[in-house]
């Protein structure tokens, strides 16, 4: 670069400094850059909802069968949000959890939160590398992991940490197996509770280096890991999938990557104009737009799961039928309506836009038959639903209402679609979701 060129940048890059767009500056010169290929919000260890009110039966209803941890509750008002088993106590052992990449790059680096631990947390070593199968990686692809250049290190309380970068060719579409081994004792750790893919649990022991972890026990949540980014080429980018347990993927088949947002990213990649776009899963089972429960309410955890996702150019947000199922009517879990839900998703439209990021406004799906199923509000969700298609507020629109009503029953979910609560869509709900999205709504910034 001569002289001249480099003035120029360095003026170039001033000017964006000032304008506080530094983070778009590398793609101006046509710089590889950071993008998150997937990511997963952090919980808290365990998460309960007290059920809202309900009018008087003529019996007793018959006790709910205690669910499957990681599954949810047919037994829970709405079987939403789901409730799960307490969380393990971790000591001196291994973690090995799986996750999908949605694009490729050529370096890795990953992302380990302690948001919601009350001590420090011990991490004795950390590996990345390619899955084989079950909790079996490609020994040829496994790198140890370093933060600021240790291999050992401690995530203070409520922080998160990067990995330095590790070269590492990761392909689209592909299984990842990140271990950590924590020295000493992690109870109730920071996780996602959905994780949907096998973790594997080891006996005592730093077994991060290992081909397989041997007699381990098993689970469906992440401990700790929030997020894998991939130095990806210039024109990448990052569409953000946020919302509650029907984006989390909740009653779609574990270790199948059949929840919506896994099933687009198929999409994206398959079409030569979209397979540049990453996109991550930032659903939480059981969230809220308003209020704390499941997780931080959407609000509240905006700038952690979305601002922060290195690449981010997209975000759909679809959100509020927890707001609605447990709030319509009033009660210890409050209450909401429609004007109140309109109001912060134009909050975050407008928090999205400060960014430079293009919001996509998806309508909330039937639930007539759930549990926490009212009219009042049924007609709070056609209200919102009828603000995201009309307004113009959002930058596109899909319209997911429309695609798994049933014909002959709009606010119920399409019987094909239904898993059993009249709530979540199955497997094949959830492609119907998937193949509703216009991917020429992604087109180049």
């Amino acid at each position: 670069m001569t002289r001249q060129q480099q003035t120029a940048r360095t003026f170039v890059l001033t000017c964006i400094v000032t304008a506080g767009l530094a983070g778009m500056a590398p793609n101006l010169w046509g710089e590889d850059h950071w993008v998150a290929t997937w990511a997963a919000s952090p919980q808290a260890g365990r998460v309960v909802f007290p059920a809202p009110p309900r009018a008087a039966a003529a019996a007793p209803a018959p006790a709910p069968a205690r669910p499957t941890a990681g599954q949810p509750n047919p037994g829970n008002p709405g079987n939403q949000p789901p409730l799960f088993g307490p969380p393990p106590t971790f000591n001196n052992q291994t973690v090995r959890m799986i996750v999908r990449s949605s694009i490729g790059g050529r370096r890795a680096r990953v992302q380990l939160s302690n948001a919601y631990g009350a001590a420090p947390l011990r991490v004795g070593a950390a590996h990345l590398a390619l899955r084989d199968k079950e909790s079996s990686i490609v020994t040829a692809s496994d790198r140890a992991l370093t933060f600021s250049g240790k291999g050992s290190f401690t995530i203070p309380p409520g922080a998160e940490i990067v990995s330095d970068p590790v070269d590492l060719e990761v392909p689209k579409l592909a299984h990842l197996a990140v271990s950590v081994f924590v020295e000493g004792e992690a109870a109730a750790p920071t996780n996602h509770l959905t994780g949907l893919h096998t973790t594997y649990i080891s006996k005592d022991g730093d077994f991060t280096a290992a081909p397989a972890i041997a007699e381990a026990t098993t689970r469906q949540s992440w401990y700790w890991l929030s997020g894998v980014d991939v130095l990806a080429p210039a024109d990448s980018g990052l569409i953000v999938a946020f919302g509650d347990s029907i984006t989390d993927g909740a009653t779609s088949t574990p270790d199948t990557d059949r929840s919506w947002p896994s099933l687009l990213a198929g999409r994206l990649a398959a079409n030569k104009s979209t397979a540049h776009l990453a996109i991550v899963n930032e659903g939480i089972s059981g969230n809220r737009v308003l209020a704390d429960g499941a997780g931080v309410s959407a609000l509240a955890r905006f700038d952690r799961d979305v601002l922060s996702q290195p690449g981010v150019k997209w975000l759909v947000v679809m959100e509020g039928i927890n707001d609605i199922g447990l709030g319509a009517r009033g009660g210890p879990l409050g209450s909401v309506t429609a004007e109140e839900l309109i109001a912060a998703h134009q909050q975050l439209i407008e928090r999205a836009h400060l960014h430079g990021i293009k919001v996509i406004g998806a309508t909330l799906t039937p639930y007539g038959g759930a549990a926490y199923y009212s009219d009042e509000g049924e007609a709070i969700r056609q209200a919102l639903n009828r603000w995201i298609r009309t307004s113009k507020a959002y930058d596109a629109v899909v319209d997911f209402d429309a695609v798994t009503q049933d014909p002959d029953n709009p606010k119920q979910i399409r019987p094909a679609f239904n898993i059993r609560d009249h709530l979540h869509p199955n497997d094949t709900g959830y492609k119907a979701m998937a193949d509703a999205v216009d991917l020429s709504i992604f087109k180049a910034k």
